[in-house]
Parts: C-alpha cells; structure tokens; sequence
C-alpha cells in the first residue's frame, strides 16, 4: 500500500489517540459560516466564531477557570485578554512572550477585600497533572489571515480579496492553545521530500502567523523521516527525535556504551519494532507528560550578542532525557527526598539513567558524557534550569565551575542570555572573598567561579563556606585532573596543599557533585568517579554525527620537520619546576622527559611557520569548492 499524506496523518491521529488526546477533525473546529455555507453552527459546536480564531477561546476560558479558582473572575478575564492580544510586530518577539506567559503564569492584579492590590499569575496549563488539562489533536484546521475583513477565504492560497487560507495537518491544543504544528508529505511522490513539509512551514510563518506565534514546536514528516525544530530554526537545526523512553543496563565499570536490551514487550516506554521515526518522535515528545516537560524545562531564547537576531532553542532527544535523569540523580545525591522513578535510555552509544553504585545521599549526582559540539552547554543550562524547580531541592544554590577564565566567562555569557528560563540572573564570583559572600546565603543564586579560588590562605586548610545540603556544584570539562583529591608535600617546605576536590568538600561540605564532559573519562581515572561519580548519560560522537547534532571528522595525514629549539629548555625546565611542584622524582623526570622535549620540538618556530602555511593553503584552497569554517586546536597554549 502507497504511504501517502493521507493514510501518514491518520496514522498519527492514531497515535495520539492512544495518548489520550481527544482526536477531532477541522470542519467540526470550523465557524458556522463558511464559503459556500456548508457547514452549520450545529457541527461547529460554537469552538471558533471565526477562521481567524487560531485559539480555541472556550477550552482556554474553561482551563483558566479550572486551574485558577483563587484568582477573582474579573482577573482571569483579563489574563485571558492578554493572552489573545499578545501579538508584537516581530512573530518571534511574540512567540518569547506568549511562553513566558506559558511557563511562567500571566500576571494580573486585582483588590483585595482590604483595599490593598494583590499581584498573582494566572496558569495556563498545569504542569504537575497531566489529567488537569485539555488535550487535542486536529487534523486539517483551516486559518484564514490576511488585510481584508471579509470573513470567508478564496480558496487554498491568496485569494482577490488579500486573504491567506491555509490547512496545516494537524495541530495540538493543550487547553484551547495551538501549542504544535506537524506538517506532512507525500513520501510515494519522488518530487516532494521531507523539506518540501519545511518549506511549507515558512509559507504559514508568512502568511499565517497568528497561529505560529503561540507554536511551542514544529514537526516536518514525509511518513519515513520526521524532524523537529522551533519558529526560528532553519533547516540544519530541525533534528530527529531518536528515543521514546526505553530502558538498558548502565555502562560498565570499563565505561563502554551497554549492549542493548529494554523492557520486553508491550508498555509506553518500549520503542516500537522497525517503527517509522513519525511514530518514535510523536510517542516520544507528545506523549502528556514528557510534553509538559518539554514546554516548562526545555525552550529557551537566546539572543545572538552580534546580530541581535532572538532565537528559539529546543532541547534535542539526548539533552531531554540526560537532564531529567541528572535531575533525579541530584535528588538522590543531596539526600534531600526519597529517590522515585529513574528514566533510563535505550543502550546503545545514546544511553541516560541511574549511575551504578548511587547511594541516597552521597553528594555524587553522576557524569554526563556528550561529545564536542552537541550542546553541552544547553545541557548544562537545561538541567540548572529543571533542578532549581524541582521542589525536593527547596530552591538550590548552583555553583558553576570550571577550570579556566575564558571557559567561565563564555558560560556565564551563555547563562546570561538565557536567564528567562532560570528564573534568576547568574552572577560571576570575583575573588575568593567574594565567593565566600555570594554563597552566605540561605537559598537561591546561580555562582559562577573557576575552580583555583577554592584556594585557601597559605598554610591553612579551606574553610567551610556552607553547610546546606541543597547546593549543586555544576562541574564543565569533569573529567580534567584539576578535580583530583591528591595531597602533595612541597619538597622544599614541607607544607602540605591538597588537590582542588579536596578543597571543595572542606568548602561545602554537604554539597552534590555533577560533571558535565565532551570527552570520555578515562579508564583508570579514579578521581572524577570518586567526586562527580559514574556515567548517568553518554552521547557519543557517532550518535551525534548519525543524528547531525556535529559533523564527522576525517583524518589527513600532513608532515612537517621537526626541529630541536635548545635556547628554549631552560624556560621549559622552570614552568615544570613550578607544575609538577611536590611529584615524586621518579614520576617527575618521566612527565619531564615526555612532555618538555616534545612540546620544545612541536613548538619550534621554523616548525610553526611551516603548518601555518600549509593550513591556510589548505583552507583556501577548501573554501574554493564549498563555504565553511575551520577550528585550529594546538598542542599547548604557549604554541
């Protein structure tokens, strides 16, 4: 039988059926009257007034009402009123500002019995009961858009009048909210393809945009491929959602993906057999639950610093259910509550779950390993963003480390930009003082600070700086030594100093450890397992590279001279001095050997000179045949 729209879209209403998702058609949404005047008030059950009426007032009306019984009348009223009218000249601008008021509440005001104006926030959805919303998926929902006040449409497309209808697929409607967009293809037809569904999606941006402004995400799908991606995304950064919720054992101790195996037959969570990725994305993303999360922990908007340009982030498959897993980890760690259901992923080279060994209360939260260039720093700010609402952690304080300057100022810039999801602005810690003032606090706050002002008063050990159990220290690069535990006895002095873990546990105590890392942890590293823990999520680079989340990398042998600069070893000899400060000589002269002699030969200027040349010749000679970019990554800072 031919795959065609039709039989992909009844399919997918299926799906959401089984869901729980009411499952209506558009002529029924549709306004008594309509060209041609075919359809009666009657079948329109009074849903929409108008085709211009892209939110379904009634169900809208009815959830505030049943979510805000507190709240006067007259002041759902008004939040009601500015959820209509919350357009801005910009789409995007008024996509930003409708998920606020999504996630966050819309603010109203009205008078207390005392005279006093009392400030609230009206929900329009709630986020802890599935079953307290309105669920709906609609096929074929006609908007009609445009300059004119002609009520009826021409036809499919612009009409003489100046209107735009248009049909997309289906929509979702959470609480009378057009909160998804899914636009399908005809896979049979050897001319249209998945992007012609993208290109179709640019055209309802253009012409029907009232719909698009309060979208929280859009699905492409021919029946065979199927993406995901936001108003802002373009075609590169509409992804496959790979995963549904399946289970595996963890990594082993030797930290190799696991082979694969779920929960059997049967159940929600099992990924289906030789399913279509249509199938894998809607059971994965619209099923209630994970969808609720999707919606409060995982959209963000981020403002470019160069262009200015705002857009719109959604978090992919692996970051989604990385982040729910380090959440839970962190729950068990702090010791704060009782440890409920642990979401695990399908084994594989993609895998997120329980790290093997976590104890209630153990302060280590886990590693999550995603490769270079697959959004570990949305991760990072994914999972402070979920953690810091999780009510268990009574309003943490999140630490945010990392081992260089250049590294905290370019993840705090990142936080910065996306404060909206966090609730609250990041701030830098300056100096080891004003560390120590910024943690004096009760609850609260998002400190970033680099790991070497953990660094107490010459001679005497780190002082204690609090001693509260909801404190989360958000570690970027986990897997570096600069972690590490160890004692080392100055040769010369005698004094004792200790590695920078050590510090931090005399600092905070009762404090929880995650390690967020692009690399893996090696084998034999016993220190970052001994403060972060195990892996609770590995995202590795050929997932990545399947999943265009980073582009493969090839291997091209170059050869250049190497050369011995002599005049250089006495300065290399004293920077070791300095680093390896308190190594045992044995080890020492071995690090000496190894390192010094090969950075002096790398480093050589005649030597540099020459790659230089080469890469600029390559590169050119690269961009002749197609646009790019290129990334140089070097021995050492001082090359």
């Amino acid at each position: 039988m031919s795959l065609n729209e039709s039989i992909v879209e009844e399919a997918a209403l299926e799906w959401f059926g089984e869901l729980g998702y009411a499952v209506g058609h558009g002529p029924q949404l549709a306004p008594g009257e309509h060209a041609g005047g075919t359809l009666t008030p009657a079948l329109s059950q009074g849903e929409r007034e108008s085709y211009r009426e892209v939110v379904l007032v009634g169900r809208l009306r009815e959830a505030i009402r049943r979510l805000n019984p507190a709240i006067p009348e007259e002041a759902r009223e008004e939040a009601l009123r500015k959820v209509l009218r919350v357009a801005t000249p910009s789409l995007v601008q008024t996509n930003r500002a409708f998920h606020r008021m999504l996630r966050d509440g819309v603010p109203v005001e009205y008078p207390r019995p005392d005279g006093s104006i009392a400030g609230d926030h009206v929900r329009l959805v709630d986020f802890g009961d599935v079953r307290a919303n309105d669920w709906l998926a609609v096929n074929q929902f006609t908007v009609i858009e445009g300059s004119s006040s002609s009520p009826a449409g021409r036809g499919k497309g612009e009409g003489a009048s100046g209107l735009h209808n248009r049909r997309p697929d289906i929509v979702i409607f959470v609480n009378g909210l057009p909160l998804a967009l899914i636009e399908l293809k005809n896979a049979a037809d050897e001319d249209t393809t998945i992007w012609s569904a993208y290109a179709q999606l640019q055209t309802y941006k253009a012409e029907i945009p009232s719909l698009l402004a309060y979208n929280a995400t859009l699905v492409v799908s021919d029946g065979l491929q199927a993406r995901m991606g936001s108003v802002t995304a373009n075609q590169e950064w509409f992804k496959v959602w790979r995963e549904i919720d399946t289970d595996s054992q963890p990594p082993s101790p030797g930290l190799r993906p696991p082979s694969p195996s779920g929960r059997g037959a049967g159940g929600e969570g099992t990924k289906p057999k030789a399913s279509l990725e249509l199938e894998v994305l809607v059971r994965g993303v619209f099923e209630r639950r994970r969808f609720l999360d999707l919606l409060h922990h995982f959209i963000v908007f981020e403002e470019d610093p160069d262009s200015g340009a705002l857009h719109k982030i959604i978090a992919g498959y692996h970051q989604f259910h990385a982040v729910n897993a380090a959440v839970e980890e962190t729950v068990r760690a702090s010791g704060m509550t009782e440890t409920g259901s642990m979401l695990r992923e399908e084994a594989g080279t993609y895998w997120s779950g329980r790290q093997r060994g976590g104890k209630p209360g153990d302060r280590r939260a886990g590693v999550v390993w995603h490769t270079q260039g697959s959004g570990k720093s949305f991760s990072m700010l994914f999972f402070a963003a979920r953690v810091v609402r999780h009510p268990a952690m009574q309003n943490p304080t999140l630490v945010v480390l990392t081992d260089r300057n250049d590294l905290d100022e370019q993840l705090l810039g990142q936080f910065k930009r996306c404060h909206d999801i966090l609730g609250q602005t990041p701030v830098q810690a300056e100096s080891c003082e004003n560390l120590k003032e910024l943690l004096n606090r009760a609850s609260g706050g998002v400190v970033f600070t680099t790991i070497h002002k953990f660094m107490p008063e010459k001679g005497e050990k780190m002082p204690e700086l609090s001693s509260r159990r909801n404190i989360i220290v958000i570690a970027d690069e986990a897997h570096r030594s600069q972690y590490g535990f160890g004692g080392k006895v100055n040769e010369k002095t005698g004094e004792m100093s200790y590695g920078f873990a050590s510090n931090l546990r005399d600092a905070l105590p009762n404090a929880s450890f995650i390690g967020f890392t692009g690399t893996p942890i090696e084998k034999t590293d016993a220190n970052t397992r001994a403060v972060f823990g195990d892996y609770i999520s590995i995202y590795d680079i050929q997932r990545a590279v399947a999943d265009k989340a980073t582009v493969p990398i090839y291997y091209e042998s170059r050869i250049s001279k190497l050369s011995l600069n002599a005049a250089e070893l006495p300065k290399l000899d004293a920077e070791f001095e300095e680093i390896t400060e308190g190594e045992e000589l044995t080890k020492k002269e071995k690090l000496k050997t190894k390192w010094a002699a090969l950075e002096a030969l790398v480093g050589d200027p005649k030597r540099i000179a020459l790659v230089a040349a080469d890469l600029v010749a390559h590169f050119e000679k690269r961009l002749e045949a197609m646009d790019g970019k290129a990334m140089i990554v070097c021995m050492s800072r001082r090359i």
